[in-house]
């Protein structure tokens, strides 16, 4: 191991400080240079968090690491969507099958300390307030420059870009050879609100349930809450940046943005007492998927999670995608000695094309989170698929189950869950009662047209 060449990590988020945790413990010498301050005295950047929500693939790499329990006492667990229609009751859309099939919501701003206080534990040297400038990948130099504008030549190791969807090394690589970069914006934006603690009540000092992912589904746009450790929520409204009202261009001011929200979520705006404060003071965010043709650059260099394949926030995955990446990269490396370009190329083999198929799911989800969980066409569907699930396990699983609590590939579920809701849709015809259908004669058709899971 002393022979391999040092990794020079270029971020020092949550990606890169799991796998400057991976790499040290496989005994590399790793620097991380991250443009931020130290995020530990200060928190998360206010307004631009979007909950983490940790599912088996982010769960399993943490176990790696030595860091799953304690990840799991900064969270809270998700038994499923808890949808807030127009008009009537609450009503909770499980996830899995039982409490042993739950995602978990995190501060971001928590797991990352979390994650750089292990990784300085394992030895990496982490470098705050440095920005890359400027990179030479044949003589290993980076360009560096502080706070203050002050810039310093470095000697680098391998270079591995782990800053995120504005990432300076994909920049820098580009510059030396065109990556085949493509940004599809989704032309809606995100607005962040709180719901803050509150005493007593129900849910304790929980202002709703705790233990689900909220959802205002109102076509077109919506809200969502997650919970987090303290007791409060954070709040997320989704809305088209521009055009015709609801948009984020036609609610310039918190008084129009309150009186859309006693309109469109009339039971949410009582929650949030610091309305008018949290909408004028933070941002609107962008929302974009990426796609890069080439990850690496021989093996001078190499993007992972967000820097090499941002999604939209809608499954949950960035993260977990994003810490897939991390395992599989550091046990390449690993495993290959000095052949990096080999690694990285493997690397690139192996992630592309699910990286690809977790950001169409993600971007699909977000239609189903806004439009399709109040829809009695999907609710049918998903109830049939749940009583198939329950008789015929081996051949039919969720495909949300098989992105969130399983480790199959991406674009597996992907291609798995299309064909299985063809044969729901089939299935039930024009039909919107899932109790009508005959269920043994289904489970017929269901192993007759598709072969069992595939796992492992």
């Amino acid at each position: 191991m002393s022979q391999q060449q040092p990794i020079t990590l270029i971020g020092g988020g949550l990606v890169g400080a799991l796998l400057g945790v991976l790499l040290a413990r496989c005994g590399r010498t790793v620097e991380i240079f991250e443009k931020r301050p130290d995020p530990r005295p200060t928190g998360a950047e206010e307004g631009r968090s979007i909950n983490l929500a940790l599912a088996e693939r982010g769960l399993h790499a943490l176990r790696l690491a030595g860091l799953g329990d304690a990840a799991l006492r900064l969270a809270v667990m998700m038994r499923g969507r808890m949808v807030h229609p127009r008009e009537g009751a609450p009503n909770l859309q499980r996830y899995g099958t039982d409490d042993g099939e739950v995602i978990w919501s995190m501060s971001r701003a928590a797991l990352n300390g979390l994650l750089l206080d292990a990784a300085e534990a394992a030895g990496v040297r982490i470098h705050f307030g440095q920005t890359l400038t400027g990179a030479d990948f044949d003589g290993r130099r980076i360009r560096m420059t502080d706070a203050q504008g002050t810039g310093r030549q470095l000697d680098s190791g391998v270079l591995i870009g782990a800053d995120g969807a504005g990432s300076a090394l994909r920049a820098a690589m580009d510059a030396r050879t065109p990556l085949g970069i493509r940004v599809e914006p989704l032309n809606h934006g995100y607005k962040e609100l709180e719901i803050p603690p509150v005493a007593g009540g129900g849910h304790g000092r929980f202002a709703l349930e705790p233990h689900a992912l909220h959802i205002w589904p109102r076509g077109g746009y919506m809200c969502i809450a997650l919970p987090n450790a303290e007791g409060s929520f954070t709040v997320t409204l989704f809305l088209p940046a521009q055009g015709a009202y609801p948009s984020f261009a036609g609610l310039p001011d918190a008084a129009s943005a309150r009186a859309f929200f006693l309109d469109a979520f009339p039971d949410l705006l009582p929650l949030m007492p610091r309305f008018a404060q949290d909408y004028a003071r933070h941002p609107v965010g962008a929302l974009a998927t990426l796609y890069l043709e080439r990850w690496h650059l021989g093996g001078r260099a190499v993007l992972v999670g967000d820097a090499a394949h941002a999604i939209v926030p809608f499954h949950g995955q960035g993260m977990n995608c994003g810490f897939e990446d991390a395992v599989l990269l550091a046990a390449l490396l690993d495993e290959a000695g000095d052949d990096t370009a080999g690694a990285f190329a493997e690397f690139q083999r192996r992630r592309k094309s699910d990286a690809d198929a977790i950001a169409a799911m993600a971007l699909e989800n977000y239609v189903e989170m806004r439009d399709s969980v109040a829809d009695p066409r999907y609710l049918a569907r998903r109830e049939l698929g749940a009583r198939l699930a329950e008789r015929a396990p081996e051949h039919f699983m969720a495909r949300y189950r098989m992105v969130s609590f399983t480790r199959l590939p991406y674009a597996y579920a992907l291609e798995r869950g299309r064909a299985q809701d063809a044969l729901l849709q089939r299935l039930l015809g024009d039909g919107l009662d899932a109790g009508a259908v005959d269920l043994a004669a289904a489970e017929a058709t269901l192993k007759a047209t598709l072969p069992p899971i595939r796992h492992g």
